[in-house]
């Protein structure tokens, strides 16, 4: 058994499991291309490990619904995030125009100051006094 996805005008509209044999027979219609679940970033990772592994990787990227394939490339990458961010063509994933800290803090992309800022976590609400 594979993954396939439906492309409909360069869009990903579904992704199923199925033989290439029922697929071929396109019961399904057509406009179907094979995609790997354990590719990204166009390395294959053992299913096992999570580990790069040998094996080829397909379409750079797994399909999924709302994603991209751009068929004169032969590749699969997910929709621009933000306006801000460039497609980064070697791996087939966007790149926000700052990288994110590693700093070990949770942070979020803010499109409107192109900057990444603290996400605050475990604040306490405001109580009110009686």
């Amino acid at each position: 058994m594979s993954h396939f996805a439906k492309v409909e005008n360069g869009i990903v509209t579904k992704v199923i499991v199925a033989e290439q044999e029922v697929i071929d027979s396109e019961i399904f219609g057509t406009g179907w291309v094979q995609t790997s679940y354990n590719t990204f970033k166009g390395v294959h990772y053992d299913s096992i490990t999570n580990l790069p592994d040998e094996k080829p990787a397909l379409r750079y990227n797994y399909a999924r619904i709302g994603s991209i394939y751009d068929k004169i490339n032969d590749v699969f990458y997910l929709a621009q995030p933000f306006p801000s961010w460039v497609l980064d063509k070697t791996s087939w994933t966007w790149k926000p125009p700052i990288m994110k800290p590693t700093d070990g803090q949770n942070y979020i992309w803010d499109e409107n100051i192109k900057d990444w800022i603290v996400l605050l976590t475990n604040i306490e609400p405001l109580t009110p006094t009686i």
